[in-house]
């Protein structure tokens, strides 16, 4: 049964996040390895610019959408991989 896992308990992969260096969980998806490392907010709402933060973990509720590698995409469906330039606010 361990095959099926999508990440390996341990095994950490370097990733840019805003420009800076992260060793995240390699397979996690984005939203709960970023929490675990203490980066909470994700981005800022669109009407009052406060952050935001991953809601459902479940890809319904498009609160986590981020950049990656240039590209939207959703930071609770979206897995670790090494190399990944991830924008948490939107590309500057």
């Amino acid at each position: 049964m361990t095959d099926s896992l999508l990440f390996t308990p341990g095994r950490f992969v370097a990733v840019t996040v805003d420009g800076n260096a992260l060793n995240l969980p390699e397979g996690m998806m984005i939203a709960p390895a970023l929490m675990s490392v203490g980066v909470r907010a994700l981005r800022d709402s669109p009407r009052a610019g406060v952050p935001r933060g991953a809601f459902c973990l479940m890809g319904a509720c498009q609160e986590c959408v981020i950049h990656v590698d240039g590209e939207v995409r959703q930071a609770c469906m979206t897995a670790v991989r090494a190399g990944m330039r991830i924008e948490l606010r939107g590309p500057r």
